[in-house]
């Protein structure tokens, strides 16, 4: 599900801003926008990748905070 234009990314949970950034590419490809609406929406996906860039970030160092211990239970490293 794509977004509205004037949807605030940085409210925007991943997979919908990845969606919509998927949405403008496709867009673009297509070379049917007029000029400013093409630079509009490159100017949003720009936005939109950068979101999602943080997102993904923010996911690995959640994943990489998760340590085995001995006994074989998970945890958090900040938590041995």
């Amino acid at each position: 599900m794509a977004s509205k234009p004037d949807t605030d990314i940085s409210a925007m949970p991943f997979e919908e801003a990845l969606a919509a950034l998927e949405a403008i590419v496709r867009g673009l490809e297509s070379g049917q926008q007029k000029l400013e609406d093409a630079i509009a929406a490159y100017e949003r996906g720009a936005a939109l990748k950068k979101h999602c860039e943080a997102k993904l970030a923010e996911a690995e160092a959640r994943v990489q905070a998760i340590v085995a211990r001995a006994d074989g239970t998970l945890g958090l490293k900040n938590e041995e």
